[in-house]
């Protein structure tokens, strides 16, 4: 079993950045795909962003191209989402995902996180 824990989450105002963090309670599987995911009240569970843990593959959805930033640290088993210039629309909870993905469909991520919530105010 993997557990996922994700912070940094908190209120920002727009324009303003976030990084979040997402610790692995273990070593997760070598060819795992890290993805960031996130749900905004009312709407769907949408894709941020995903890496792989070779650091081979990197994948951002719409919403996060050339704003957010996927990075790892294979050494303390913590990926990261560095957010710049966030707007109110970026509001939502945004959760750490693990699993034999190829990148942004949901279902093919085994393990979650609880998830950080992230405000930010126009």
């Amino acid at each position: 079993q993997v557990q996922l824990v994700e912070s940094g989450g908190g209120l920002v105002q727009a324009g303003g950045s976030l990084r979040l963090s997402c610790v692995a309670s273990r070593r997760t599987f070598s060819n795992f795909v890290m993805g960031w995911f996130r749900r905004a009240p009312g709407k769907e569970r949408e894709f941020v962003a995903a890496i792989s843990w070779s650091g081979g593959y990197i994948s951002y959805g719409d919403s996060a191209k050339g704003r957010f930033t996927i990075s790892k640290d294979n050494a303390k088993n913590t990926v990261y989402l560095q957010m710049n210039s966030l707007k109110p629309e970026d509001t939502a909870v945004y959760y750490c995902a693990a699993g034999f993905a190829s990148g942004s469909v949901r279902q093919e991520y085994k393990y979650w996180g609880q998830g950080t919530q992230v405000t930010v105010s126009s």
